[in-house]
């Protein structure tokens, strides 16, 4: 594999040649700007090895670099050695930006080239100046993976169809006339929707074409004279051609929508900076634009009563899911012969036997031990390490429902565990307290609250890297924005009907992990003289393993609080449980004294 890397690396520095750059910039998004993206434009991965769903590449014409967050440091670094790539780590000290690093490596005049299709026109325009400082310029190439890429996979044909109203709970029409309000307030009267979830949400489908994630790759265009899809034809049968007809959608091809935007002229378009670059340029020639986030973000991440309805329903069929395996895990690990692989291949099969399952969420984390403080590690047939009656098991999954989507960290005790093991885990339990009994007024966003989960920790020195919340959506995926809980400044406040994750962890290296999770819902707290209070209502029903759990460290109100959750979890179960699981779950959600 590693040869394989060098030698593609090589066959990219020819085209770059031909081309007349000195650099080409490989991103992980695709033209929708997605976290998450189909294999065909996993042109990152392809390139440089490394298999992190974030991650920036860089090649020159003798040298390469990976720019990655903290999530994937561990991982990057046993993926890339040997392929020449060099690993910068982001947000470290000393770590150069890519604008500083090819100001140090190229000579003043030259070029450097993305492809504008997959680079956002923030992205691009933000680079377009750092460069600037360096005498650099920046250049729009075709994409070289057409003719690099043998065997490319090819673009996802499966077809989409219809979420009915009873679980997203607004029509499709509701929607546009919602969004066309949010227009009006910004004086525009054209928007451009490439972020795949914005149009699945909007339009009431789903799709297949992003795995995990159950959208599907298309525009939706919104003008004054129509509505238009634009999406592969073969994706759209009779029945939804008929329901996008009668919700006077019109549909073009896909591959349209570059040479009609050029055809448009005079309008007052609002577009995300998640546009694509390429995008964006041709709607600017001939438009004046109003550079705003997008009104679906807001309107899709405040949920309505039918998909909080239908979250509760999806959480209470995946807490059966996730009892199941745990009273199974525990009774079977002195005896079995279970690894990360097996135990993966166990939930998702429990999971699979639940009403409205539609697949995993994302791809699971079952880290035992030392790969636990992997932040994202997965299980490879190499890798997969065989479980034993002792120490820690990091769990991380999820599941996509009709009427919901689920987000669970457990870190399980698999036997005896250390002091050490239990000082931390008990750590994270105070932080995850700390910010599930949160109280905040109107207009807090989640960078104030993140310290409530890090304070104990910070206290002896630990600290994690990564998020402690983001938002998921409803059977969409499982990261949602505009509003996240982060040490970094995310403006977007917090308020009712938004999904949020409380994730808090202590990673230690070639040690373990740990991380506690649940899926919290905002709520109306009280009104006071001082104005309104939000709080959160865990969505996620499942025990919080105590055996690892050191009880001096907690307080009074920190034990009653987990107390009250764990009898909220037997109650809302243990009608959906057998005899014997719910015997497993009462021993389980004992109070804690």
């Amino acid at each position: 594999m590693k040869k394989d890397i060098t030698n593609r690396l090589t066959a990219l520095r020819a085209i770059m040649i031909r081309k007349g750059i000195s650099a080409f910039i490989v991103p992980s998004t695709d033209p929708h700007s997605g976290e998450y993206v189909p294999e065909y434009w996993e042109t990152r991965k392809w390139i440089s090895g490394f298999t992190g769903s974030a991650g920036t590449v860089v090649i020159t014409l003798d040298k390469a670099g990976l720019w990655t967050d903290s999530r994937y440091f561990l991982q990057a670094e046993e993926q890339l050695e040997g392929t020449g790539i060099i690993l910068f780590k982001e947000r470290v000290p000393g770590t150069p930006t890519i604008a500083n690093w090819l100001g140090q490596v190229l000579q003043p005049n030259e070029k450097v080239g993305i492809d504008g299709w997959v680079n956002t026109v923030s992205e691009a325009e933000n680079l377009i100046l750092e460069l600037k400082k360096y005498r650099l310029s920046l250049i729009t190439i075709e994409d070289p993976f057409i003719y690099l890429w043998q065997n490319r996979p090819s673009l996802p044909s499966e077809p989409i169809f219809i979420l009915p109203e009873t679980y997203s709970g607004r029509s499709c029409k509701e929607k546009l006339d919602l969004i066309n309000n949010e227009l009006q307030k910004s004086q525009a009267n054209a928007l451009l929707l490439s972020s795949l979830d914005e149009i699945a949400w909007t339009l009431n489908l789903r799709g297949k074409d992003v795995h995990c994630n159950p959208v599907f790759v298309s525009y939706l265009l919104i003008t004054p004279q129509a509505n238009t899809l634009y999406i592969y034809p073969e994706k759209i049968n009779q029945e939804v051609m008929a329901y996008l007809e009668h919700q006077q959608i019109q549909t073009k091809p896909y591959t349209a929508i570059e040479q009609d935007l050029k055809d448009i002229q005079g309008m007052q378009f609002l577009l995300p900076p998640t546009t694509n670059f390429t995008l964006y340029q041709t709607i600017a020639t001939q438009n004046d634009i109003i550079r705003q986030t997008s009104p679906v973000t807001f309107l899709k991440a405040i949920k309505n009563e039918t998909e909080i309805a239908g979250f509760h329903k999806a959480m209470k069929r995946d807490g059966v899911a996730m009892v199941r395996f745990l009273k199974w895990l525990k009774e079977t690990i002195r005896t079995s012969q279970e690894t990360e692989m097996s135990i993966d291949q166990k939930l998702y099969e429990l999971r699979a036997e639940q009403d409205e399952f539609q697949g995993i969420s994302f791809d699971t984390i079952a880290g035992y031990q030392e790969h636990g403080a992997i932040v994202h590690y997965e299980a490879t047939p190499e890798t997969s390490s065989q479980l034993k009656a002792e120490g820690l098991l990091l769990l991380d999954s999820g599941a996509q429902y009709l009427d919901g989507t689920t987000d669970i960290t457990r870190t399980i005790s698999l036997g005896p565990v250390t002091e050490e093991q239990k000082k931390d885990y008990t750590l994270v339990l105070k932080g995850f307290i700390a910010l599930s009994t949160a109280e905040f007024p109107h207009g807090t966003c989640g960078t104030q609250l993140d310290i409530l989960a890090r304070q104990y920790m910070w206290k002896d020195g630990i600290n994690y890297g990564h998020g402690t919340g983001h938002g998921v959506g409803h059977f969409l995926n499982v990261h949602e924005g505009p509003h996240q809980i982060r040490m970094n400044y995310v403006p977007a406040p917090l308020l009712p009907g938004m999904t949020i994750t409380n994730e808090p962890g202590i990673y230690k290296a070639g040690k373990y992990g740990i991380r506690t999770e649940n899926t919290m819902l905002v709520v109306p707290s009280r009104e006071t003289e001082f104005g309104v209070f939000y709080k959160f209502e865990p969505l996620t029903l499942c025990p919080i393993d105590q055996e690892a759990i050191l009880p001096e460290m907690l307080t009074t109100e920190e034990k009653a609080w987990l107390n009250q959750y764990h009898k909220n979890v037997y109650e809302a179960l243990n009608p959906m449980l057998s005899e014997a699981e719910k015997q497993w779950l009462r021993n389980a959600t004992l109070p804690l004294s």
